[in-house]
């Protein structure tokens, strides 16, 4: 059923549609004519869903800087946790990894040739030449968050630390490679390509996620891809760029008494950036890093 220019929008913002909506449909409907992937409406955030969720996402950094302030060798990565678990609910929040699914804990901590969700551990002990990944997620008033940072504790060799800031540059050319009416593979590709330079590999089991009124929404954001390929990107949406690159071989494997710990399988470094991207009319914005 056509919508009325003077009609509400559909996205529920109260506006009239031909004030929010219209010109997007217009453009939205000529590339789904031609083929195009395009995401379900339910994925595009109003203005108000946009408002709620920076407060959420203004609450996710200011952890990971809590993080930054504090962390160092010597400390357990259950101190960690409860730095994030403290500061989160401190803020009126809630640790979006707690109990999610069985998870233990209130982020992920992931070491070395740890890939992602390592669970923080009292016994485990942050060592000089150590790089950490710190992956926090944030619920504030039912909206979500993500973001993680790597940390290289103490004196790290030339090759952890080239990987840590290759990683980190895979993760900006990803987000660069975003446009409005883009499509998700221009993120892959850009990510892929730059990693590769380096002899790097990126891992193909995990990926970004769209993002916003739950914790992992469309669409899938794999790290490696082609050009104009996958959903299209629009304004309204939410994703999250993380790419998880090792210096090995991509394969992993993950830990069978914990069910969640993911290692390189060939014993590699591995090391993940994440940040959380809004597209707009006009580009990007990251909402938390």
């Amino acid at each position: 059923m056509e919508i009325k220019k003077n009609s509400p929008c559909w996205c529920g913002s109260g506006k009239k549609y031909k004030q929010c909506h219209q010109k997007f449909d217009e453009i939205y409907n000529q590339m789904k004519l031609k083929g195009h992937h395009m995401p379900h409406r339910d994925l595009i955030k109003n203005s108000h869903d946009i408002a709620g969720v920076k407060k959420s996402a203004e609450i996710n950094t200011g952890v990971l800087d809590e993080v930054a302030s504090k962390i160092c060798v010597g400390m357990s990565t259950e101190q960690i946790d409860q730095i994030v678990y403290d500061y989160t609910v401190s803020h009126g929040a809630i640790p979006a990894p707690l109990n999610y699914e069985g998870f233990p804990k209130s982020c992920c901590t992931s070491i070395n040739d740890v890939v992602c969700h390592g669970i923080p551990d009292e016994n485990t002990i942050l060592k000089d030449g150590d790089i950490v990944n710190v992956d926090v997620s944030t619920i504030f008033h039912g909206y979500y968050s993500d973001a993680s940072r790597m940390f290289m504790i103490g004196n790290v060799s030339e090759d952890a630390r080239k990987l840590v800031e290759v990683t980190k540059e895979c993760m900006e050319l990803g987000i660069q490679a975003i446009k409005p009416w883009g499509h998700v593979g221009d993120i892959g590709a850009a990510i892929a390509a730059h990693a590769h330079k380096f002899g790097y590999r990126i891992v193909r089991d995990y990926g970004g996620h769209g993002i916003g009124k739950a914790f992992h929404e469309d669409p899938i954001v794999m790290h490696i891809g082609s050009k104009n390929t996958g959903m299209v990107l629009t304004p309204g949406m939410m994703i999250t760029v993380e790419p998880m690159v090792n210096a090995g071989d991509w394969k992993l494997f993950i830990d069978e008494e914990d069910g969640w710990t993911s290692f390189t399988r060939d014993g590699s470094l591995s090391a993940q950036w994440e940040n959380m991207v809004l597209i707009t009319d006009t580009g990007i914005e990251i909402l938390s890093y």
